[in-house]
Formats: structure tokens, sequence, C-alpha cells
């Protein structure tokens, strides 16, 4: 079916494009927010062949489509030129959100850096492998292939800014390719090469220029899209529609990229130099304590990109005396507690992705490259974070106390161990093969107390409400659900009579309740189809009936069966649950399933639904009853699992 001329219909009708704010849809509606409701044609659209009805509520413009939303709302967004950045925001939710700064800070950054986990794994990969064929003499680190190999590893690392352009652009909800070639700006030859020059270079004549290195940088380009985020939103709102298509990039690329090289760019450069006068009086005041404090920051480091800041110590160490304690010993047991760190989380959690991100991405932060962990995990949970931290720190601090020292560069974690080797220049000075044993003992201090540090807060974080169900419950909460539903009584039921025709059971225990005393115009209208509604006492749906699942919604509160007969049923949990966007929700099928009478489909919370202050009243209905001639449901009362609930026939 083409639903294009819908869609023209719909953006014609709500006042045009330019009334949009924001569009969205749920199971069964598109909700959008408007700038001046009035300018919308409700009659027309009530009147529209394909819209059920419309309804103005919750501050929202909710046109009801039915089962076929999602076609439509691709077809709205396509006509309207509207992105998925405009989805609504649940208010509620956010005043509800009793997180720290702290942790909404850190889940922001993580959100940026989730997208280009797989180049960094693999890249970082490459990079800890050659650094083992190099010391097990299988590589020549002269050799044109080792150049070769050596460009596969660092290119997702020197290209950083271009990488984080695009995660920043949906972060900040602003064009994509604007901000790839703002990004561009920070790596293109000829601009590094004028920033490396004696000369000191000004823009425009008179605007200076920082001389900085922006390639593998961080700080800079999230800065950069963050402002010509806001430049392009404000060009969009005034630039007249004539010109948009090039006005709005001109000027966002325009003012994003003078601010990014005077202003924005030379901030990431100043934050790296504190660091590194920083941690040079630290070590003049207190040499001990550098490990300790290398090992518990390193993350943070990392995280913001500001670690960059340390490798001139290191490096310059390494060069003038031969030997760094700054910067290798505190970041080896860092990166390794980071590693561990995802390895008890792998252990621990039932969440199948996260026990298979969480292993792998552990390993390699052992072997040194702590990104994917970082990003991945670590900064995803929080409290891995925290544990990483803790064992850095405990193990930064045991190398410090024994005055351990790198001898040779490298990145830090188990394959660079030979770097702490002496040779036979510092040899001299008193370093011997303690050296070796000390930084591994460190190792393994950092590994073990990060890693039962992890697997301790697991069980707070899980206590105190603030993880996910389903990395304690998942594959367990499956199983332990498969046999509560073999236990399930069945009933004889109260059901309508009819002879003939087909029937639908109940998908869920609870209390029967009639449509018309739904608090939703739409549902309790019947414009969606006949049906009756379902107070639930346990939060778990099963099939009514032999079918295929014809729609399961990525928020996971409602859902739609075809059924053997050709009845299409629609089960949608609760109202206005679509704004949880899947939290409390567990599907146990998806589209394309084929599912018999009685089979689990959907878990549900209760109370976490309910702490929200929404119902759970739950809908069951039969969309295109007016295929029908006799539709019958059940009277109200208790209902099990496997009652009839409904018979209808043509």
């Amino acid at each position: 079916m083409d639903f294009k001329p819908l869609a023209t219909t719909i953006v014609n009708n709500i006042g045009g494009k330019d009334n949009v704010i924001s569009v969205v849809h749920c199971a069964t509606r598109l909700r959008f927010t408007l700038k001046d409701d009035s300018k919308a044609n409700t009659e027309a659209l009530k009147k529209t062949k394909g819209i059920m009805t419309v309804v103005s509520a919750g501050g929202q413009y909710q046109i009801v489509i039915g089962p076929d939303v999602p076609q439509v709302y691709q077809e709205v967004i396509a006509i309207g030129g509207f992105e998925a950045k405009d989805a609504v925001q649940d208010d509620a939710a956010e005043k509800e959100d009793n997180r720290s700064q702290l942790s909404k800070l850190l889940e922001g950054i993580a959100s940026i850096f989730q997208p280009i986990i797989p180049a960094i794994t693999g890249a970082g990969l490459i990079k800890a492998l050659m650094a083992l064929f190099v010391a097990a003499g299988i590589l020549d680190n002269t050799s044109q292939t080792y150049t070769i190999l050596n460009s596969f590893a660092d290119a997702a690392f020197y290209f950083m800014p271009m990488l984080l352009s695009v995660s920043c652009a949906k972060k900040f909800k602003c064009n994509q390719g604007t901000a790839m070639a703002l990004a561009g700006i920070l790596v293109y030859p000829s601009f590094i090469s004028l920033l490396g020059g004696e000369d000191p270079v000004r823009f425009l004549g008179f605007l200076p220029v920082t001389s900085a290195t922006y390639t593998s940088s961080v700080i800079p380009i999230i800065l950069g899209v963050w402002f010509m985020s806001y430049v392009e939103h404000f060009m969009q709102k005034i630039s007249p529609r004539a010109v948009k298509f090039f006005s709005v990039p001109l000027v966002s690329l325009l003012a994003g990229g003078t601010a990014l090289i005077i202003v924005l760019g030379p901030i990431g450069a100043w934050v790296s130099n504190l660091i590194n006068l920083f941690f040079t009086w630290l070590n003049n005041t207190a040499s001990w304590l550098v490990p300790t404090v290398v090992g518990i920051f390193t993350p943070l480091l990392v995280m913001t990109g500001t670690h960059y800041g340390l490798i001139p110590i290191g490096t310059n160490n390494l060069a003038s005396v031969g030997w760094d304690t700054v910067v290798g010993p505190g970041m080896l047991v860092s990166n390794v507690a980071q590693g561990a760190a995802g390895m008890a989380m792998a252990v621990r959690s039932k969440n199948s992705d996260t026990k298979q991100q969480a292993s792998s991405a552990g390993l390699t932060g052992i072997l040194g490259i702590t990104e994917p962990v970082l990003y991945g995990v670590n900064l995803k949970f929080t409290f891995p974070l925290y544990a990483a931290m803790i064992g850095g720190g405990i193990g930064g601090l045991y190398l410090g106390i024994t005055r351990v020292a790198r001898f040779a560069a490298g990145s830090p974690g188990l394959l660079v161990l030979p770097a702490y080797i002496p040779n036979a220049q510092v040899a001299e000075l008193g370093y011997g093969m303690s050296n070796l044993v000390n930084a591994a003992i460190g190792m393994v201090i950092a590994m073990v107390v990060s890693f039962a540090a992890c697997y301790i807060l697991f069980g707070v974080w899980q206590k105190q409400g603030k993880l996910p169900r389903e990395e304690y419950e998942g594959e367990a909460l499956e199983t332990a659900v498969s046999d509560a539903a073999a236990e399930v009584s069945v009933p004889a039921s109260q059901a309508p009579e009819m002879d003939g025709g087909f029937v639908l059971d109940s998908p869920l225990t609870g209390k029967l309740m009639p449509l018309s005393e739904v608090k939703d115009e739409v549902f309790a209208s019947g414009a969606l189809g006949q049906g009756i509604a379902v107070e639930p006492e346990a939060g778990e749906i099963y099939a009514p009936c032999d079918g295929t699942i014809s729609a399961f919604f990525e928020t996971g509160h409602a859902l739609g069966i075809t059924s053997d007969d050709g009845g299409e049923v629609l089960i949608h949990v609760g109202m206005d649950t679509v704004t949880l966007k899947g939290e409390g929700f567990m599907p146990m099928a998806k589209v394309g399933d084929k599912v018999t009478k009685g089979q689990l489909l959907l878990k549900f919370d209760i109370p976490f639904i309910q702490s929200k202050g929404l119902s759970v009243v739950t809908p069951v209905l039969l969309s295109n009853s007016a295929a029908y001639g006799t539709v019958e449901t059940a009277s109200a009362g208790k209902v099990n699992v496997g009652d009839v609930i409904m018979r209808y026939k043509a």
C-alpha cells in the first residue's frame, strides 16, 4: 500500500511542516508537537480515509492511524523533512530522573563514543598484536609490512575527530555531513603544516590561531560540533525557505570552523598543557604518588582525550634519562584494571549482549587498549568505572612504592611487560629484574581489586534499583517465566455465547473491564477496533491465539498478532507507556515469529510502570473487527490466562 498520499494530506492539514516542532509515533498514533494547534484542520483530518480519529491531549496533537502507523510515519518524515532528532522528550521522566549530574555527564559522553567502538576495537587489537610480534622478534619495526600494518592500527585514532563528528552530530542534533566537514579542518594536511610552521598564524589577518596538534584529539571536535549545532539551529529558524539549503551549512561551517580554530581547539590544548604541568609538579614533589594518581584518573583523562597531555612527559623521560616512572606505570595498572572490571561485568551480567561485549572489550583492555571497555561497558554502567579507578589506584600505589619504571614505549597493557625489563644502561643505576616482577605484581593487584570491586558493586547497584533488570535477570528470567507459564491455571471460561466463529483467549490474568471504561478516548470509542480491557495482576502477556507476530514496537509496550483465521489482534499494555521508551518491558518474541496459543510473548514490570504515574490497563482489540459481522466479548470479572474473552465470526 502507498502511504505517501495519506502522509501528504496529514502534513498539509497540520498547518504545514513549518508548524511542526517534533513528531514521533507510538503503537497506533502519530504524535505531533505543534507550534500552533489552531492551524491544524482537525475536521478534515478526521474525514480522511486511513485516519481513525484525532485527539489533542498532553500537549500533543495525536493522529490515530492504527497498525500502519510506522509506515505512515516514515512518509511523513520524508515529506516534511523532519528528522528522528525531533523526537518528543518525556518531560515527566526528565523531572523524575534522580541521577547525579556526574552520571548524566558520563552517560552523555558514553553515547558519543558508543558508535565508534567497533573501529577503535579493531584498530586497538591490531596495535596490540603488532607490539607482541615485535617483542617476539616476528615483526621488524623497520619493515614495510610494519608501516602498512601501523596505518591500519593508527587510522581510527589519527582521524578520531572525523569519527566523533558523526556521533556528536547525532547527540547535538545537527547535520552529520557538516559536522564531518568541520572535523576535516582539524586533520587537513595544509592546516596541520601551517600550524607546525615557525611563523605566527592569523586568520583574516588579525585573529590569532594557536599552534596545536588536533589529530587523535577529542575535546576540540566535541566542543566544535556542540557550538555548530546552535549556529545551525539558529539559521534553520531565520533562513528563508528558498535559501535555507545553502545558507544553513554555509554559516554553520564558517562560524563553527572559526570558533573551532580560534577558541575551542586551543581550549583542548590548554587543558592538556595544564595536566602536563600538574604531573610534572607532582612528580617533583612526591614521585611515589604519581602512579597512584595516574592509576586512578587515567580513565577520566582518556574519556576526555586529555591523556595526550601525559604522553610528552613519558616520551621526554625515555629520551632524556632512559626510563619513565610518570606515565607508563600508572597507565599500565589503570588499563588492566579497566579490562578486569569489564571481565567482572561479563561474569555478573545475565544479559547476553552485555556478556559478549564486556568479555571481548575487557580482554582488549587488559592487552592495553581501553577505549572499547571504557565507552562500551564501564561508562555505560558507571560502577565498573569506579571499580577500575579503585583497582588502578591501589595497583599504582604499589608501583609507586616499589619505584617501578618502564624503559620503552608501548600501549600500556599485558603485552608491553617486556618494556619493564631493564637494559644495560639503567641496570647500572640499580634497576634489576625485580622491576619486571614488581610491574607484574602491580598488574595482578590492580586486576584482582578491580574485578572484586566491580563484582560487589554490581550487587549494590542492583539492590538500589540502579541496574536495568535485564542485566541481572536476563536469560534466567525467561526460564523462570517459562516455568511459571507451565503452572498457569486455565479454568473454565465465562465466555460469550456464540455458535461457530473464532475465539480469542485472554493474554493475561486480571480483572476484565469494558473498553468504554478505559481512560483514553481512542480506545474507549472503539476507533481502533472492538475488544475488551484487562487490569493485569501479573506482568506477563501470552498469545491469545495461534498466529504470526505482525508488529512488535521497539518500546515493547504494544504488539500485533495476525491469527491463523485472519483476525488482527492488538494488545496495548497501559496508557501512554510509549513514553517509557522500552524501560520496564522485556519482549520474548519478535516480528515474523509464528506463535501458538499460550506462548509467552512479553514480560512487563507493573510496579515500575505505576511508579511513573501510568495506568497498566491493557486493551485487547480486534483491530479489523469491521470485517466481521458479529463480535462479542466476555462480561466483566476475574479472568485467567487462557479464558475465552472474545468470539467473532463473519
